[in-house]
């Protein structure tokens, strides 16, 4: 019986696991943390062996093949010694993928994944079709997989998943945008972290599709540079408008938005979805949470949650759509950023800036010259409290960190979660 090691028991860990066991592997879970207690149940319950708090060597070591969370990184020394022995470490996509013949649409980008995926999940829903949503949205897809098999699945992907997928192959790729991201985990090379992205396009032929954003200077430097075997699919504000709306009449507003439902309405195409049904869509798709999520008035002014802005790009495009005065609530988990993208915009948009994190200096540093007014905190409470006090009525209090949540909480929707809670205690 071939043994299947996971590293790693999330949502995706447990997925793996649970479509492992039912295909017959002998199956051992690791997870140097602690297993939450809905997942230990899972495991539990399909009879999977189990720990937390460690990685016992003797018991990893020993597998055929290694099904790796996209939170380890790959200079982990246990990943070291399994490479260093040969073991095939893979991802949980990689692995499902393996069990479905069902059509693979994939999402990929630095900013607007998530949108992007979620938009394109509720076109082919309002179309009938039997899809479900995977990746870092939705239930992992090889818990689908062993339980439900659909006809197409929508996949988010960051650029850790795409790193251990080898056979994978989307039958749609679609690349939003390439900004640097993730910098600490490639070595701090922007080269490095482009290619991951464009691991997307691997092993994709003349029948399937890639959708890109041209006008990406990134993206167009890279393509000028590959050949790539996919059927191209280029978008954006140059090119033919692939929209069956008005950009007045998009649920989603803002230009960012537009090129994500461009993208999407590409993909809808490209399955085969009629237009009347993309359209109706697109007018009346009502967003993702934490990303751009109205939260309250209060005292007149606008309080938006943007937690999921977890890099700088993306806090540029939450600046881009504001249209009043804005004090902005940043920081937490600095990721290698480099904060000079929304230069422009802070001093244009915002009268007031925010610190809240455990370390601050970096920003103290950059922002410190712009003759703005800045707060400096190292928790939530005090950061609404002191945006509250800061702003005037038409103002909009807008929380877009650039940072990843890590240094104070669980994750961005924990801290888009408490971000809210405070704010309705105004």
């Amino acid at each position: 019986m071939k043994r299947i090691v996971i590293l790693g028991a999330g949502e995706s860990g447990t997925g793996a696991a649970i479509l492992a066991k039912e295909k017959g592997y002998d199956v051992f879970v690791s997870d140097y943390g602690t297993i939450q207690e809905p997942y230990r149940a899972l495991l539990d319950q399909h009879g999977i062996k189990w720990e937390d708090g460690k990685h016992s060597e003797e018991l990893i070591l020993n597998a055929d093949e290694v099904v790796k969370s996209p939170g380890i990184p790959l200079t982990a020394p246990l990943i070291k010694k399994l490479q260093a022995q040969g073991t095939p470490i893979i991802s949980e996509i990689e692995f499902a993928a393996r069990y479905t013949n069902a059509k693979m649409i994939c999402i990929t980008g630095s900013n607007g994944k998530t949108t992007t995926t979620s938009l394109i999940f509720y076109i082919l829903k309002q179309a009938g079709l039997n899809v479900g949503l995977a990746g870092n949205i939705g239930n992992s897809l090889a818990l689908q997989v062993a339980h439900e098999q659909h006809d197409y699945y929508v996949i988010e992907l960051s650029s850790f998943q795409l790193d251990n997928m080898y056979d994978f192959k989307a039958d749609i790729a679609i690349l939003l945008n390439i900004t640097p991201d993730h910098l600490d985990r490639y070595d701090f090379k922007f080269q490095n972290y482009i290619d991951a992205k464009f691991r997307i396009t691997r092993n994709q032929t003349k029948e399937d599709s890639f959708i890109y954003w041209a006008e990406d200077p990134i993206i167009d430097r890279e393509m000028k540079k590959l050949q790539l075997g996919a059927t191209l699919y280029p978008y954006g504000f140059t090119q033919l408008n692939p929209l069956p709306v008005g950009e007045d009449e998009l649920a989603l507003k803002g230009k960012h938005n537009v090129l994500n439902s461009m993208a999407a309405t590409i993909a809808a195409n490209v399955v085969g979805i009629k237009k009347d049904i993309i359209r109706e869509s697109l007018k009346t798709f009502q967003g993702v949470e934490h990303r751009l999520q109205y939260v309250a008035t209060v005292r007149g002014v606008r309080y938006i949650n943007d937690s999921k802005a977890t890099n700088v790009n993306s806090c540029w495009y939450a600046l881009e759509s504001m249209t009043t005065p804005t004090v902005l609530i940043l920081g937490g988990k600095d990721k290698g950023n480099d904060y000079s993208e929304i230069d422009e915009l802070v001093k244009a948009k915002c009268h007031t800036l925010i610190f809240m994190g455990l370390h601050n200096e970096k920003l103290q540093e950059h922002f410190g010259s712009f003759g703005l007014t800045i707060i400096d905190t190292d928790n939530l409470h005090d950061a609404v409290q002191a945006a509250y006090n800061a702003a005037h009525e038409g103002d909009t209090v807008l929380l877009s960190p650039c940072c990843a949540s890590f240094d104070l909480f669980k994750s961005y929707e924990d801290r888009g979660e408490q971000f809210m809670a405070a704010v309705r205690k105004l």
